[in-house]
């Protein structure tokens, strides 16, 4: 900690300093604003700066001059955001944790206006940097605009618009037979009608045995202006087949040191193989004194699962447990919102959405021998069912939502936003030749053979304001505050041991404060922020009494912390950036069973959370000449287990690019964990007491051209 303090006065010391040795005070200029705009928050374009609440915007330009690739690269410079590569979705795949809050559900994803994963999980293995014009970061809960599906933030990934110039060709060659290619480009206009193209093409290998993935993604955008509006049409088509890597088992305090770090204990041609493909329609016209947006999407995906887990760190036969799986998703969300000026200082935001989801799934589990080495594993085809689950799921989010965006004086913002949810989830389930393995449905569920449904209708909003505290020539301080209520029903993992019974929903109330900072056209900007999140009935994995993981509510947390996000021009073309966050996670009501045995672990952090999470980098990138990023992550202690009893050392890590631009091409060479640790960052869900460990040390070789 003593380290961390140093580091914080450090920073801060040189926050204060850069303004003025910057840019001298104007008197009679007008307030900076660095004259970024975000929309997920209030569905239509306005200053960050305005905004009361913690947000931050990735331009695709900083994407593509930091050769970020994915999502844990492109967020790893922002305050709070931990991306963990991998987890239970497959290496594709993340588990992000904002707030202190790592749950691969516990976020909401939206692409270009429409929730990813609908009202199931965020489709995270589908995401891929191709296109992409920003990214959009808030802290906390949308819980006006987007209703029932997030507590710990938003992540909305937004593509170039439709006619947008420029063009890019990108390719790239990499470590352990890692390849990619891609395209994104308008196409040519025809009758008002214009158009965009984004086509990628990736193969990415891993040090681990037999772990890789292989995506291709298409998307299509095009606009068609009328008389009175225009429409707008999205055709977004992904293909990623994966060979999952094996999470590593933990025996008492520590990972076991019998199972080598690049192991896998699944099956010989396990997979996680997945096509989705969603079209997406809106309509969007002047409507009195204001704008009238509506969106239609539908999303299909099927998903084919061969997998399995070491659950017994011996040489007994059987001591693996996996499972297949086919998993069809069908996805609608509906949404039509009138934005309007009530009066020069008051905008009104009136809409109504409804998202839908239909999930229907069938499983069967098996035992099987894997070597503790990952030598000796049996193919997936030659395994024998032990039992058999199909589960069909229905879930119906509607909403009724008023915003209010007023402006009471020049220097004031304030934002007030209701909305009435209604939920309802039916669910049934239904299992055969059961062995030992799997619990009994009929015992589990409510009804007979696993049948269950719940309905909530409830409310939920958010309050905030933000002011304009001072303002001399080329500096700016704003002062913000804001207060969330949400509630979320309760997620599926789709694993293979799911019962027919729905959980209760999760509720959260939370509240935030801070500040943001602007100084010189982009010279200096920062923001300091403070949070408090109190949660009920967060769902989490344990053991049920098969001895296998399941989803239960876990009573009672808060999460509280404070993040601090630095961004200054040191030289011409060479930005440094700085990110501190300091997070206190605890379960404050909370008895669970640990080997049959009732325990409270009130007090204790979740796992898997460090307190202290640091993150900077030099970034030097002209538009010409010679380029060149060095980021360093360092994160703090952290607990494996909710019994607070196995703490994994703090790491860092190292990741560095260098490369040149020329008038129409850019080269460059990028390394990721340049320092090869391989630390434990997420939690399988599925497995018991296992972890996904850091990915290896990888290099990429890439050209872009630029037309």
């Amino acid at each position: 900690m003593r380290t961390v303090h140093c580091v914080m006065s450090l920073a801060i010391f040189g926050a204060a300093a850069v303004p003025a040795a910057a840019q001298a005070p104007q008197p009679s200029s007008p307030p900076v604003m660095s004259g970024t705009i975000e929309v997920t928050t209030t569905k239509a374009p306005i200053a960050v700066e305005r905004v009361p609440a913690s947000v931050t915007v990735i331009t695709g330009d900083d994407l593509r001059a930091r050769g970020a690739t994915d999502l844990a690269s492109a967020l790893d410079l922002i305050a709070g955001v931990s991306i963990a590569p991998g987890g239970d979705g497959g290496p594709a795949g993340s588990v992000p944790e904002l707030w202190g809050l790592r749950e691969f559900d516990a976020f909401l994803l939206v692409v270009d206006g429409v929730p990813w994963g609908g009202a199931f999980n965020p489709a995270l293995p589908a995401i891929d940097m191709a296109g992409v014009d920003r990214i959009e970061i808030v802290r906390g809960a949308a819980p006006v605009m987007y209703g029932a599906t997030s507590f710990s933030g938003v992540i909305q990934i937004i593509h170039r618009a439709p006619g947008a110039p420029g063009g890019e060709l990108t390719a790239s060659a990499g470590s352990h037979g890692s390849g990619s290619l891609s395209w994104a480009a308008p196409l040519a206009s025809s009758g008002g009608v214009t158009q965009f193209l984004a086509a990628s093409a990736e193969r990415r290998g891993f040090r681990d045995d037999r772990t890789s993935f292989d995506r291709g993604h298409l998307l299509y955008r095009a606009a068609v202006p009328t008389a009175n509006g225009s429409f707008r049409f999205d055709l977004d088509g992904v293909i990623v087949n994966q060979e999952p890597a094996s999470p590593h088992p933990r025996t008492g305090a520590v990972l076991s040191p019998l199972v080598p770090v690049d192991a896998n204990h699944n099956p010989l041609d396990s997979k996680i193989d997945e096509n989705r493909i969603a079209l997406i329609g809106g309509y969007e016209r002047p409507f009195a004194d204001g704008t009238w947006s509506t969106t239609l999407s539908y999303t299909h995906t099927s998903r084919d699962t061969g997998r399995g887990f070491l659950t017994d760190v011996t040489s007994t036969d059987p001591n693996a447990n996996g499972y297949r799986q086919d998993l069809t998703l069908d996805d609608v969300y509906f949404d039509t919102h009138l934005a309007f000026n009530a009066s020069p200082d008051l905008v009104v935001t009136l809409g109504v959405d409804h998202l839908y989801g239909s999930a229907d799934q069938d499983s069967e589990d098996f035992d099987y021998f894997a070597s503790l080495d990952g030598s000796t594993v049996p193919r997936l085809g030659d395994l024998a069912a032990a039992g058999h689950l199909k589960v069909k799921d229905t879930r119906n989010f509607s909403g009724v939502y008023l915003q209010t965006d007023w402006t009471p004086a020049p220097r004031w913002t304030v934002q007030v936003g209701l909305r009435l949810n209604r939920t309802h989830e039916s669910l049934d389930a239904e299992s055969e030749e059961l062995d030992a393995g799997m619990a009994s449905l009929e015992e589990e569920g409510e009804g007979g053979n696993g049948r269950d449904s719940r309905s909530f209708t409830r409310g939920s909003g958010a309050a905030g304001v933000s002011w304009l505290a001072w303002a001399e020539g080329a500096h700016a301080v704003w002062v913000y505050a804001d207060y969330r209520n949400t509630f979320k029903p309760a997620a599926l993992d789709f694993g293979p041991d799911a019962t027919g019974k729905i959980l209760d929903p999760e509720t959260a109330t939370a509240w935030e404060v801070g500040l943001k900072g602007r100084h010189g056209q982009g010279v200096f900007d920062w923001e300091l922020s403070a949070f408090q999140m109190d949660m009920e009935n967060l769902v989490v994995s344990q053991l049920s009494d098969a001895g296998l993981p399941q989803l239960v509510n876990a009573g009672k947390e808060r999460f509280k912390g404070v993040e601090l996000e630095l961004d200054a021009l040191l030289a011409t073309d060479l930005r440094w950036r700085f990110t501190y966050a300091y997070h206190d996670p605890r379960f404050t009501d909370y008895e669970r069973l640990f080997d049959g045995v009732p325990t409270r672990i009130d007090g204790n952090r979740p796992e898997m959370v460090a307190p202290n999470q640091l993150s900077t980098g030099l970034l030097y990138l002209p538009k010409r000449g010679a380029t060149a990023t060095v980021v360093y992550s360092w994160v703090g202690t952290r607990y494996l287990n909710q019994r607070n009893s196995a703490e994994a050392a703090a790491y860092s890590t190292w990741s560095a690019g260098i490369g040149y631009r020329f008038e129409r091409w850019d080269v460059r060479l990028d390394g990721v964990n340049l320092d090869n640790t391989r630390p434990p960052v997420s939690e399988s869900e599925v497995g018991d007491a296992q972890y996904y460990l850091l990915p290896a040390r990888s290099v990429r070789l890439s050209a872009l051209l630029h037309f």
